[in-house]
């Protein structure tokens, strides 16, 4: 099978304003609904939010869904109904199965969990979900730092249910078909994509130029069929990227 690559513009997303909250879904979410875009290979939401500091969204369901969150800029603070609780900042990997059912609140508190001021800033964040393996496992949560691998450069793998990745994954999910990779290219850094059934790669800052695809922007994303290892090549203020590898697609 040929390689084909399909170019969605950041400004052709759906959106979503509400005060405190300016949300940007890459496909069908909330009240925003396309049939004939709901998902692409297994990811099923790539919503880039940015919440005003004070606020963010309250206790709420979640079910049969691996839920993964990167936060760009500022603070996010988790709390969820199997005792887990924590701020997310730039360069922690962080993963929420929400199996046979879980609730759980992000916020953009203005204090932190020792009662200091804190928050003060909107926190921006890409928060990305996809789905198990198995419906009803138990749910779960994993986070890791991994500033320290970014700063090496290349890819890093955040989060993978892939065999291949077991040994270098920062967390794991509950699909043995999907993997995420983060990246911070240097200027006119130079990478590959995976050579893979399904790839989904996102501009979460900057900017850069894609082989057969020319020149993305911060929130542009390409979805690539057979993907073939495209070299992609950071612009002159550098890039950070997020890379879904996957094997197998949604009927």
């Amino acid at each position: 099978m040929a390689s084909t690559i399909d170019l969605r513009r950041a400004d052709e997303r759906y959106r979503t304003r509400a005060g405190w909250l300016d949300s940007k879904h890459s496909f069908s979410f909330s009240h925003h609904w396309d049939p004939a875009n709901t998902h692409f290979g297994l990811l099923l939401v790539s919503n880039d939010d940015t919440v005003a500091p004070g606020t963010g969204f309250d206790t709420h369901p979640h079910r049969d869904m691996e839920i993964i969150t990167w936060v760009l800029d500022g603070g996010l603070v988790h709390q969820d109904s199997e005792g887990h609780n924590g701020v997310i900042y730039p360069g922690l990997a962080q993963r929420m199965s929400a199996g046979s059912g879980i609730l759980h609140s992000e916020k953009n508190d203005s204090w932190t969990f020792t009662g200091e001021p804190a928050h003060r800033d909107p926190v921006r964040f890409v928060q990305m979900w996809t789905i198990p393996d198995t419906a009803g496992i138990a749910p779960g949560y994993e986070q890791l730092d991994i500033n320290d691998q970014l700063t090496r450069g290349g890819w890093t793998t955040l989060a993978s249910g892939m065999a291949k990745h077991a040994d270098r994954r920062a967390i794991g999910i509950r699909q043995k078909h999907a993997a995420l990779h983060v990246a911070r290219l240097r200027p006119d850094e130079t990478l590959e994509l995976a050579t893979a059934p399904f790839v989904h790669l996102y501009v979460a800052r900057g900017e850069a130029a894609v082989e057969g695809a020319g020149l993305l922007h911060q929130g542009d994303a390409l979805r690539i069929t057979a993907a073939e290892g495209q070299r992609v090549t950071a612009g002159p203020e550098g890039a950070e990227l997020l890379q879904w590898e996957m094997t197998a697609a949604l009927n």
